[in-house]
């Protein structure tokens, strides 16, 4: 189970900084009146992130199925944000 926590831990962080770009660069895109990533694809990951971010915090403190559960939500919640926002 330490893997698949650690596993899904490295996908939440890569959420995270990814979320964080994307807050950065709409915010360097409003400063130099540039077209940004848009409202729509913010709300998204930040969203996502917080969620990934919850959830993995509840899998490292569960054991068992309880801990899997939560690491399947977070590959899923990331799977979905990519597909949405950075495949289409």
């Amino acid at each position: 189970m330490r893997f698949v926590r650690a596993l899904s831990g490295m996908v939440t962080a890569g959420v995270v900084v990814l979320a964080l770009v994307v807050v950065g660069t709409a915010i360097i895109a409003a400063e130099r009146g540039f077209p940004g990533p848009g409202a729509t694809s913010l709300c998204w990951h930040i969203g996502i992130a917080a969620l990934v971010l919850c959830t993995q915090i509840a899998a490292d403190r569960r054991r068992a199925f309880a801990a899997f559960l939560g690491a399947v939500i977070v590959v899923v919640a990331a799977s979905f944000l990519l597909v949405t926002q950075w495949w289409s």
